[in-house]
């Protein structure tokens, strides 16, 4: 990935920003795309939370790219959902070396995902999904690279925000309102867990969302459960 100046990358995605009587479906694959070219990166995803409060397949440049936020979303494993979780940048230079997420990493390497560097979606200051490059080699991430990825994601802020507006795509704007109704609620208790059982952000978030998939419930209404009584629902 090139050395990358943020405030010249700033200018150059204006062009990127749909109008308002724009295919803004057409507009969010535009602007994962561009990732490719941008950053010099072999594939580029976009994840947002359902109502299970799992990410799910947004937008993907390629093959591998699917791979990606499909394998993380079955597992509950990988860096797009730590970013996700944790509301930070979060990478890894090579898959083959990592000691994390290891229900995920062996098929990603598998089909040739091996560097990641993924960052937190924003919508009006609510953490709603996540912006994720790979490459197919190990690579280095560096600061300069995790600023302009993260500044990046500011663009798909507007893109979202104009598609939640428009309802352009019912079932994605759904998801968007979901997790701007519900993120402190399911938050709150993430925490809740934490304290609890002596777990990281990750484990606990993964607890939260299986009750929820387990009981076929929203996970807005397990957190609620949870910290009205204390305990997450029997599996």
């Amino acid at each position: 990935m090139p050395n990358i100046d943020v405030d010249q990358l700033a200018a150059s995605l204006r062009g990127l920003q749909p109008a308002d009587d724009a295919d803004l479906s057409g507009a969010l694959d535009a602007v994962v795309t561009a990732c490719v070219d941008l950053f010099a990166v072999t594939g580029a995803g976009l994840m947002v939370a359902d109502e299970q409060d799992s990410l799910r397949y947004a937008a993907a440049t390629d093959g591998p790219g699917r791979v990606l936020e499909k394998v993380q979303t079955e597992t509950g494993q990988g860096p797009c959902i730590d970013t996700f979780v944790n509301g930070e940048p979060v990478g890894t230079d090579d898959l083959t070396c990592e000691d994390r997420w290891p229900e995920s990493r062996g098929v990603l390497v598998d089909h040739g995902v091996h560097a990641v560097l993924g960052v937190p979606v924003r919508l009006g200051g609510v953490t709603v999904g996540s912006l994720d490059v790979y490459l197919d080699r190990p690579h280095r991430w560096d600061d300069s690279e995790r600023s302009a990825l993260t500044r990046y994601s500011d663009v798909l802020e507007t893109t979202l925000r104009s598609l939640l507006v428009a309802r352009h795509s019912d079932e994605l704007a759904r998801q968007l309102q979901y997790a701007l109704d519900y993120r402190v609620l399911i938050e709150r208790a993430v925490g809740y867990l934490m304290a609890a059982r002596r777990v990281d952000a990750v484990t606990a978030f993964d607890l939260l969302r299986r009750a929820s998939r387990n009981r076929r419930r929203k996970v807005a209404d397990v957190a609620k459960d949870l910290l009205d009584t204390g305990s997450l629902p029997p599996t």
